[in-house]
């Protein structure tokens, strides 16, 4: 009898799952082969953006057509309103780690 694989169990024989599948933005890489901290944050924020471009476009829709649902619109309204909180507490905690390392003494 062979051993049972379990990465071939759970069908990760490609790799790890993909980002894409939790609706977050593929990292791009860098030259290095991982991602650079700053196209990290980029595209973090480029997500944000695009949500909250998203749920302003759906009220506009709303507001003057009245073709879209409104449980759509309170929903794209939700995402953007939680994915602003994350981007704010992000940069919260950045900044609190960045004056640590300024306050840290050589």
């Amino acid at each position: 009898m062979s051993a049972l694989d379990p990465v071939a169990a759970l069908g990760l024989s490609d790799g790890p799952p993909q980002i894409m599948r939790l609706g977050l933005p593929a990292l791009p890489a860098s030259t290095t082969g991982g991602a650079s901290f700053q196209s990290v944050l980029s595209a973090g924020l480029d997500a944000v953006n695009d949500k909250v471009a998203h749920a302003d476009e759906l009220v506009r829709q709303f507001a003057l057509d009245d073709s879209v649902p409104v449980h759509q619109v309170t929903i794209a309204l939700e995402e953007a309103r939680l994915s602003i909180e994350l981007a704010t507490q992000v940069r919260t905690r950045l900044v609190e780690t960045y004056r640590e390392l300024m306050n840290m003494q050589l």
